[in-house]
């Protein structure tokens, strides 16, 4: 029988767990140098928390099904819901504003395309308890510290600053009724990815019964979603602001404040205006971004914003919230072009070349004491000359061969040999854990 790896999923060999586990370590890094805390949710919960969020449509992007004990259950598609019933189920506990990351496998029951699986790592990254627009620039800054934390710099990815909080104030200010806004939203986020002749005619569907004009609703929308300067964006809404929308003007300055504040963080290079990021779930509130590569195909990385209402939604106390989510499929793919793949940090440090049968109980006294001050090492379980032991050492993939012949044992020493360089030097026995420990600091 054959068996094979199912459609969508991936199998880690070494090697490649190792890259993958050397980005999740510089994103643990880097959530917690801003002071986050790390979670981790069920692999299984119960459907409804997740129809509850996105609606019953997302019933068909599920790994779903009934459990031996009659529940719906699914296969978490995100981390979202999760993080919101941890945090609301114990808010009155917990100090504000609640940092939290989580790195954790998540599934989905969709098409399998170009950086998307049926099975996926993400990075989450949330604060809660907090509405300030201080928290929006919190969380995009550690958005961008850890793809800098990386190698990744502003040459290669940007992130995309949008505001549904302005779309609905902008979609109000054109006549759009309230009942109509999130549909004509989510016709927006679908703008750029179809035909101005397919957006005006699903402009025009969720418009039905409005009153509104779509085809003169449709070249204003396309006006504002190309605005991509903050300086546009003033200029856009000048009339407007000379009128006594007062929650308009308090957006705007809501900007400057956001951009201050990057500024004022070190990050405000790597992010622009766009109008155009729109985020299509409704669970938005405020301020979207996404994370989007400038090399290659222009594909995203990552994508979030602030969303207010969803642990009230869940049945919660009201706690504001803003986060984002990172998978690690896309990251690796541009770490991959532009050549800054992860080194492999589980490269073994030394293989011990024993010279004798006799010599084996005093090299395994040395593996021992090296391993125990935490130097990887190999030796060769059966007895064997050194010429086979070198190509062990070789194809090992170690650092360092360490050798203990007859004539290094009377003199109680060791010679090790650097297999990238060919160097040899003798270090006593007892000097040879602090000799590793020092060249492996270096490295």
């Amino acid at each position: 029988m054959d068996f094979r790896t199912l459609p969508g999923f991936r199998e880690f060999y070494p090697e490649i767990l190792a890259a993958r586990n050397e980005i999740f370590s510089r994103w643990r890094s880097a959530a917690r140098s801003f002071g986050f805390k790390e979670f981790e949710p069920p692999v299984l919960e119960e459907l409804s928390l997740f129809t509850e969020k996105s609606g019953e449509e997302i019933r068909s992007q599920l790994f779903e099904f009934v459990d031996k004990g009659g529940r719906e259950v699914a296969l978490r598609p995100e981390m979202t819901p999760s993080l919101a019933r941890m945090v609301g189920s114990k808010a009155g506990g917990l100090r504000k504003p609640v940092k939290w990351f989580a790195i954790g496998e998540n599934y989905r029951y969709e098409r399998q395309q170009k950086g998307r699986l049926r099975a996926f790592y993400q990075y989450n990254a949330d604060i809660l308890g907090d509405d300030s627009v201080a928290c929006d620039a919190e969380i995009m800054a550690l958005l961008v510290a850890s793809l800098e934390s990386l190698g990744l710099t502003k040459e290669e990815f940007k992130v995309r600053l949008g505001d549904r909080k302005l779309w609905v104030l902008f979609l109000k200010s054109r006549g759009v009724p309230e009942d109509y806004v999130v549909p004509v939203l989510s016709a927006a986020d679908k703008m750029a990815k179809i035909s101005p002749e397919a957006f005006s005619e699903v402009l025009s569907g969720s418009l039905k019964g409005s009153g509104v004009d779509s085809d003169a609703l449709a070249r204003e929308i396309r006006n504002f979603a190309s605005i991509n300067d903050f300086s546009e964006l003033e200029k856009f809404f000048e009339g407007i602001s000379k009128g006594e929308d007062s929650e308009l003007l308090a957006r705007l300055e809501d900007w400057k404040v956001l951009f201050e504040s990057l500024e004022n963080l070190g990050k405000s290079d790597f992010v622009v205006c766009d109008m155009g990021i729109v985020r299509g779930l409704a669970y938005y509130t405020g301020f979207v971004f996404e994370a989007f590569q400038t090399v290659g195909t222009g594909r995203a990385l990552a994508g979030g914003g602030r969303y207010d209402s969803l642990v009230r939604k869940l049945g919660y106390q009201d706690l504001p919230a803003v986060g984002f989510g990172m998978g690690d499929v896309t990251v690796s793919d541009l770490l991959e072009l532009v050549g800054k793949k992860p080194k492999n940090k589980d490269a073994l440090d030394a293989f011990l070349i024993i010279g004798s049968p006799s010599l084996r109980k005093k090299a395994l006294n040395i593996a021992s004491s090296l391993r125990g001050g935490g130097i990887s090492v190999e030796y060769p379980f059966k007895d064997s000359g050194f010429g086979k032991q070198f190509k062990q050492a070789d194809s090992s993939g170690a650092k360092f061969a360490l050798i203990l012949g007859e004539d290094e044992a009377e003199k109680g020493v060791v010679k090790i040999k650097n297999l990238s360089s060919g160097e040899e030097v003798f270090v006593k026995e007892t000097e040879v854990r602090k000799f590793l420990s020092e060249k492996s600091k270096l490295d």
